[in-house]
């Protein structure tokens, strides 16, 4: 066995390995395992059949990764039930799929390999970043946006993030939600996420006013681009900022109050 099949099969029989027993979505999960031995036979393949390759013999390097997720990125479902979400994410013509489904009772559906792209961010940015489908986990919770997050929910969720961030080294500041990621565009996981408990367990990052004085000159929106948000539109990520840390404004517009929370987020974001 070469030396990239030495590296790449680990991967390859974890990831085949990963299907459900069969029930009812047994189909579909065929219909994972066909894709996943693609991009295994594609990795096989790849060093020998690259077409840009000229010179012979093959030299392969020895200092390489994986491509590992750095951001996660949380959504609340907006369908009727789990069971309905699991459906449009094995049916081929929505397109949209998620890494981690969490249903009302806790229970976790692992659907995607964690090293695989899911197609879960759409047209997004933060930071300077934008094709965040290939650098994110996606975590959908079932919730219609309307409703309270269940304590199992939320108790699932944490084991799950704490187990991302433990594997994938990601930053304290990079749990975000798709409201973020996406102002204007999108509101989950909804204003009634508990965004302070996720910080205080150390996913994502919170404020402290306590004592805070304001610069006279201090920039709001450049605060905004600071913690990550796409300020192309000024109202849509003042929404967005809002969604996350003070639900209960549904105004547009910065206050004095928001100039210190701000003031204090930039210091841990930056």
């Amino acid at each position: 066995m070469n030396k990239f099949l030495r590296y790449t099969f680990p991967l390859i029989v974890v990831v085949l390995m990963s299907g459900c027993t069969s029930h009812k979505y047994a189909a579909t999960n065929r219909v994972y395992k066909k894709q996943v031995r693609s991009f295994a036979k594609l990795l096989r393949t790849y060093p020998i059949k690259d077409s840009f390759a000229t010179a012979t013999p093959w030299v392969g390097t020895t200092n390489f990764s994986m491509r590992r997720p750095s951001l996660v990125v949380i959504h609340h479902t907006a369908q009727k039930s789990c069971d309905e979400t699991l459906r449009t994410f094995t049916l081929p013509r929505t397109a949209v799929s998620s890494h981690y489904v969490i249903c009302r009772d806790g229970t976790v559906h692992h659907m995607l390999h964690d090293l695989l792209r899911g197609h879960h961010a759409g047209v997004s940015k933060w930071g300077g970043a934008t094709d965040l489908n290939s650098s994110s986990i996606g975590i959908e919770i079932d919730n219609d946006g309307s409703e309270p997050f269940s304590p199992d929910q939320i108790g699932s969720l944490l084991r799950v993030l704490g187990y991302l961030k433990r594997a994938f080294n990601i930053p304290q500041a990079n749990f975000v939600g798709h409201a973020d990621i996406a102002p204007g565009r999108k509101v989950d996981p909804s204003r009634r996420f508990p965004w302070q408990e996720l910080a205080r367990n150390g996913f994502g990052h919170w404020y402290d006013t306590v004592g805070v004085k304001v610069p006279e000159h201090f920039n709001a929106l450049q605060a905004l681009r600071i913690v990550g948000y796409n300020t192309a539109n000024e109202k849509n990520a003042i929404q967005s900022y809002k969604i996350h840390f003070v639900p209960q404004d549904t105004t547009k517009v910065i206050s004095e109050a928001d100039r210190k929370i701000l003031y204090s987020l930039v210091g841990k974001y930056q």
